[in-house]
């Protein structure tokens, strides 16, 4: 949903005047600039949505389908993001219209030094704050670091986070999304009074890997995990770790089954273990669903025959706003991904505390501080809800009061 007509729908419910629905559709700055490497130029997005809250926060990803519209409305999402967990950070968002994969190393190292040359009056620590998204990485942020320090002629590790830990990043952002995400699902369950933990997982990147590895590690069931080829069900549970195996050597999840590399038509389609396509995972009779790649794959076409209980969102929207009403109404608990994948925000303001105050925290420390974030949001929220609304609405809402907060005192 485009953020200015979600923005005109919800302000009855969180009671926003005129004036504040029009600050919160505007943004502070958008900033544009065509980046030239090897003789090709690339257009280039920085968009500062609302530092309200607090210096300006979001990733800078690499992809050929970037566009202004996108990065503004990425930012938008940002601000409430980082509402939503209560960290003093504001929304931004930025992006570079490329296909990196078809740039050399140098290259790309070029580009990357090119965004920084570009906007660095505008980004600081204590001004806007990015961190890796689509198709970058800590090397990237690294090369950024690097160039920035230039230009300033100084050091200044709390410009960036997602840095490698040489640079001063942090312990526990390689998982943050995925654990910051376990956290709050475990304090949804025992609000539901869920025993069963039956588990499907669609997504096996890094935060559904993770996640699968760490619901694992606690005692969950995982039954079931994909990636965009399909994936493996098994109704006796699985090993993430040996999926994970089979994946590195080439082989899809299906292969599991058999314990070894196969192709697709020697994998089994019927049996305790099985191969299963993306689209059957979603419906499959298991207490947790947790949708970790893509967009929109929970829609009001098979809403109806999702049989989770609890739907985690590690994934960015990947259910339609029409599916989280029939959801609803089915008594399907779906925590939104605002606050299911905060963690990785959430452990990115930990690692700009760490430069700021010149710390290395250990990761027990950055762990247990992840945990009462996610856990006091989560809380936070819950508090509001009411059976009329979805958890989705009331996230919402709590968060677009904090910006409101912020803006009346300005």
């Amino acid at each position: 949903m485009p953020y200015r007509t979600f923005l005109q729908q919800i302000a009855p419910l969180a009671q926003l005047s005129p004036g504040q629905v029009q600050k919160l559709t505007t943004p502070d700055r958008i900033l544009e600039a065509p980046l030239t490497v090897a003789g090709k130029s690339y257009p280039a997005y920085r968009v500062q949505f609302n530092n309200a809250r607090g210096p300006y926060k979001g990733g800078i990803r690499f992809h050929p389908h970037v566009t202004k519209e996108e990065v503004t409305s990425l930012a938008f999402w940002m601000t409430i993001k980082t509402a939503v967990v209560n960290i003093p950070f504001g929304g931004a968002k930025g992006g570079v219209s490329v296909n990196p994969k078809e740039l050399s190393e140098a290259e790309l190292e070029e580009l990357s030094r090119a965004y920084v040359r570009a906007f660095y009056k505008h980004l600081g620590p204590t001004k806007d704050i990015p961190a890796p998204d689509i198709n970058t990485n800590p090397q990237i942020m690294g090369w950024m670091l690097d160039e920035y320090e230039k230009l300033k002629g100084r050091k200044a590790p709390a410009f960036i986070t997602g840095k490698p830990l040489a640079l001063g990043g942090s312990t526990v952002r390689d998982i943050a999304t995925a654990l910051g995400g376990v956290y709050v699902l475990e304090e949804a369950l025992k609000k539901l009074k869920l025993k069963a933990k039956t588990v499907a997982i669609q997504g096996f990147g890094n935060a559904g890997m993770n996640a699968a590895k760490l619901l694992k590690e606690k005692g969950y069931a995982i039954v079931a995990v994909s990636d965009s080829q399909g994936g493996v069900y098994n109704e006796e549970g699985l090993d993430p770790y040996q999926a994970e195996e089979i994946k590195k050597a080439g082989g899809m999840l299906g292969c599991y089954c058999l314990g070894t590399v196969c192709s697709l038509e020697q994998m089994p389609k019927e049996g305790s273990c099985r191969f299963i396509a993306n689209e059957e995972l979603l419906e499959l009779p298991v207490d947790i669903l947790i949708p970790a790649a893509l967009g929109q794959v929970i829609t009001r076409d098979n809403a109806t025959r999702i049989k989770a209980k609890v739907v985690l969102e590690l994934a960015n929207g990947p259910t339609t706003a029409e599916a989280d009403e029939i959801l609803h109404q089915n008594n399907i608990l779906v925590i939104p991904d605002i606050l299911a994948n905060a963690g990785g925000v959430t452990v990115s303001y930990f690692e700009w505390q760490q430069n700021r105050k010149k710390e290395q925290w250990k990761e027990a420390v950055v762990r247990k501080k992840l945990e009462s974030k996610m856990k006091r949001a989560f809380k936070s929220i819950w508090r509001q809800h009411t059976p009329e609304r979805t958890l989705r609405t009331t996230a919402y809402i709590y968060a677009l009061q904090k910006i409101v907060q912020k803006l009346r005192r300005s």
